[in-house]
């Protein structure tokens, strides 16, 4: 191996023979587990079969205690991502990844995917570690429309509940505000309670909004079946809205 350098002012130079190349160390780790994998679109607050926009980014946190492969050392030994199971969805991510501060074994992939069609997508994202060891994670979302708001997986919980319970959602307007309204009804119709609130999130899923079980009173309501209507509205006027039930148990 021969050196060269430069100051401005003046040339150095020299060479090395003591190394090898090949051979076999006495000292290798016995590691036979690939990268841990932590694979969401967009944000952390992704779970599976959540929706997206049209143009979602894959996001994958890694961890592997003998560091990540980032340049493709070996044959097909690159971080990937594939789109839908097609050969010309496949992607190479090496120049995407992204090292934690001062850590060789943990980092993070963002990738911008391209205009999706609306539907059901799947991803399955490969990494390597330097050891020749490779795991997969998959994951699945749902493109809608931008075109109009849309409202998705509403739930309460815990369902049912004693003392308090947290409405969730999904929706496809990231890093919109929106005004957030829960109404609680009888089972006879009777509005009991309602929630307002505003927020702006970051993902496609809103920060959990906490109730105590009480009405607009501030009274213990009676344990039994309630029905809840979630209503969100945009500055432009668009809102969506959905219906569920909850239980309270005292």
């Amino acid at each position: 191996m021969s050196y060269y350098a430069n100051s401005g002012a003046e040339d150095a130079h020299g060479y090395n023979e003591n190394f090898y190349i090949g051979g076999i160390s006495s000292n290798a780790l016995n590691d036979n587990d690939g990268p841990q994998i932590k694979l969401y679109m967009n944000d952390e607050n992704f779970i599976f079969g959540s929706i997206t926009n049209a143009a979602p980014n894959v996001y994958a946190i890694l961890f592997d205690s003998s560091g990540i492969n980032t340049v493709g050392n070996g044959i097909g030994h690159d971080i990937t991502a594939q789109i839908d199971g097609k050969p010309q969805q496949l992607f190479v991510l090496n120049d995407y990844y992204e090292s934690d501060l001062d850590s060789y074994q943990k980092g993070k992939v963002l990738f911008p995917l391209n205009t999706l069609s609306e539907g059901l997508h799947s991803v399955v994202f490969k990494a390597w570690d330097i050891n020749n060891n490779s795991s997969e994670s998959t994951t699945e979302f749902v493109v809608s429309s931008s075109a109009g708001l849309a409202l998705d997986h509403v739930l309460n919980y815990p369902n049912p509940f004693t003392t308090y319970t947290q409405f969730m959602f999904e929706h496809n307007r990231p890093c919109t505000g929106m005004a957030i309204q829960v109404h609680i009804y009888t089972v006879s119709g009777k509005l009991v309670k309602t929630i307002d609130a505003y927020q702006v999130c970051e993902g496609f899923r809103n920060v959990a909004i906490s109730w105590d079980g009480k009405d607009d009173f501030g009274d213990q309501l009676a344990k039994g079946v309630y029905v809840y209507r979630l209503i969100i509205r945009t500055a432009e006027g668009e809102s969506a809205q959905k219906t569920e039930k909850l239980v309270l148990l005292r």
